[in-house]
């Protein structure tokens, strides 16, 4: 029997005479003979520039999420680049640039192992290491060599750019650079796994990230999705007890390397700070190439490294050539519409002003030769200021000699103000020198309102989480709350805010989570439905077993007074006239934060069922023991 002609063609593609740009792949050998999977488009106009003699830049984006998938946000093919691109790589296209992506190691249709987030093996890139050692720093090294020799009508200047971990991807080659490489811009980096980025915050786990792992790590084409068989994983979780058993539950008998080796890690060992950007860019010199750090205040992700990486590389700025933009953003919504975030709005595109006012304007200046006349002057920091809704240009963040730091004293009878407390011996019957509540690991408080769905399930909204409404929480009994007075002038914070507890439990472990809140006016004129809302501003953790160390955990002594210091993220923020001012502190955020058992346990990844007990927990607010949160007050 003779076969028939197969209807499906050897190899299909879009006629290439109908696009409106030109695209090039290869795969580019890096220096172990591993080859990396890399798309380069160029846009018809800027082809035409190039041919009338005028070479363009190099942009390029590493991800482990896909090339395809980094390059079709329009969701629909077409001949017409700007109807397959989101709207911000539209804005990049038409400003000239030849736009690159590449997947990294092991990912997609590149070459190579795969190791989630390789730390880097080389100092000052390339040449510095003996032997065949590779790492992001030296694949960027040579894919931009290979870039530079191969991509006509290049001017010689590479940037780079990325968001979250492909903003990790952008911000790491600054440790050893290519004489090209002259502007990173990396978006909500990833920069420290452990301290308060992704997976760790002040020492407490996130167990909510391993679905991420799943994801990321279980395929090489990230195409599986968790098996929580419960539409609301807060059921899941609770259910199986420990991250640990929550492992063995979704994987079964099957290991990923990734997740066993978090779960090994639980102190903040030589292993995390080798993988901590800030801590590795602290070792320079000094800061060679432009960097526009970008930072958003409501990023459910990675809110800690921008202003961490911004504070080291300005250290080593003595060239100015260090910015930082922070705005009122989700997890890379700069890149997004911008006019609102969750059920708050912004009175403008505050996406769309940053990149054509900050973005774009750092590119051209660093990237273009000659620089484009009529650029706007970029000030060292441009920061939103929310509730006021309004953008400034800062020379300095924090703000130099403009802040003060002063303590919002968590008052008895849950009155919350900036006057020193009453002495505990002050004969105040009604008013205790402490406030207790019962923190119940097996009645968790939910850190939004159930149920809470997979953040890979189609529609999810977990990158808002931040901005939900804290009312269906605050009316828990396991939930203190602390509310100022109706505030009849505006009070305004910039800069980092830190809470300064004095607490005891009954246990030998405890976390505490500390929520700075605004609370909007009963009734609000302008939405009507934010009336009363309570607007989280900046909220943290810090598991007590880290109180004095995250290097070496200890348990905590049971019901003795002990200070508690949780750093937390970094706000510009005005509390208007007529709002009030909250903070709830609480001992669970579930099923963000894996549950503390509330004993000492050495790993808390494996505590067994008879390890999670109730405690009695305890915040003092009297003189000598005045629990606060440290505001810098503008």
């Amino acid at each position: 029997m003779i076969e028939p002609i197969s209807d499906i063609p050897e190899n299909f593609n879009l006629d290439p005479t109908r696009r409106d740009y030109s695209q090039i792949e290869a795969m580019i050998p890096m220096r172990d003979g591993v080859k990396l999977y890399t798309l380069v488009l160029i846009h018809n106009d800027t082809a035409r520039a190039i041919a009338n003699g005028q070479p363009a830049p190099i942009l390029l984006t590493r991800t482990p999420y896909g090339v395809e998938n980094t390059t079709k946000a329009g969701g629909y093919p077409s001949p017409n680049l700007a109807a397959q691109v989101s709207a911000s790589e539209t804005e990049l296209f038409e400003a000239g640039y030849i736009r690159v992506y590449q997947d990294i190691r092991g990912k997609f249709k590149s070459e190579g192992v795969y190791q989630m987030y390789r730390p880097p093996s080389t100092v000052n890139g390339i040449g510095i290491t003996n032997g065949p050692a590779v790492d992001h720093i030296t694949d960027t090294y040579d894919s931009i060599e290979w870039l530079l020799a191969n991509v006509p009508g290049n001017n010689g200047r590479v940037g780079m750019i990325g968001v979250s971990y492909p903003g990790y991807l952008a911000l790491i080659p600054v440790l050893g650079p290519h004489p090209a490489l002259k502007a990173v811009v990396p978006v909500n980096a990833v920069v420290d796994m452990w301290m308060g980025d992704d997976f760790y915050h002040n020492g407490a786990f996130r167990l909510s990230e391993l679905e991420y792992f799943y994801k990321q790590s279980a395929t090489k084409d990230n195409s599986t999705r968790p098996p929580y068989g419960s539409y609301d994983t807060y059921s899941f979780y609770l259910e199986v007890g420990s991250a640990a058993a929550a492992g063995r539950r979704m994987l079964g008998a099957q290991t990923l390397p990734a997740w066993e080796r978090m779960a090994q890690r639980t102190r903040y060992d030589a292993d995390w700070q080798a993988n901590a950007l800030d801590r590795q860019l602290a070792k320079l010199d000094k800061i060679t190439v432009p960097v526009l750090n970008v930072n958003a205040w409501f990023d459910a992700e990675d809110i800690y490294g921008p202003t961490a990486a911004h504070t080291v590389l300005k250290a080593k700025d003595t060239d100015g050539i260090v910015y930082l933009a922070s705005g009122p953003w989700t997890h890379g919504q700069c890149m997004r519409e911008g006019s609102n975030s969750g059920e708050i709005r912004w009175d403008a595109n505050t996406s769309l002003w940053f990149r054509q006012e900050v973005l774009l304007p750092f590119l051209e200046t660093h990237l273009k030769s000659p620089t484009p006349a009529n650029l706007p002057s970029l000030p060292p920091v441009t920061a939103f200021e929310t509730g006021k809704n309004r953008w400034h240009r800062l020379d300095h963040w924090p703000l130099v000699n403009r802040t003060a730091a002063r303590p919002l004293y968590l008052q008895a009878g849950g009155e919350l103000g900036f006057a020193t407390p009453a002495p505990a011996n002050t004969p105040q019957p009604e008013k205790p020198h402490y406030t207790s509540f019962i923190s119940d690991p097996a009645k968790p408080v939910p850190y939004r309102v159930r149920p809470i769905v997979s953040r890979h399930r189609d529609g999810a909204t977990w990158g808002n989480w931040l901005l939900d409404d804290q009312r269906p929480f605050s009316d828990r009994p396991d939930v203190l709350v602390w509310t100022s007075p109706i505030l009849t002038e505006s009070l305004t914070i910039a800069g980092e805010i830190s809470a300064h507890l004095f607490a005891a439990t009954s246990g030998s472990d405890v976390d505490w989570i500390v929520k700075l809140i605004d609370v909007y006016p009963d009734e609000y004129g302008r939405q009507p439905t934010l009336g009363g809302y309570q607007l989280m501003i900046s909220g943290e953790v810090l598991r007590g077993r880290y109180r004095l160390s995250y290097e070496h955990p200890q348990p905590v002594q049971p019901n003795a007074v002990l200070e508690y210091q949780v750093r937390m993220p970094h706000a510009y923020h005005t509390f208007l006239r007529g709002h009030r001012v909250m903070v709830q502190i609480q001992c669970t955020w579930f099923p963000l934060i894996d549950r503390n058992p509330q004993t000492y346990v050495d790993n808390i990844f494996n505590a067994q069922p008879d390890d999670y007990q109730r405690a009695q927990q305890r915040i003092y607010h009297a003189v000598g023991a005045a629990s606060a949160l440290w505001l810098p007050v503008v």
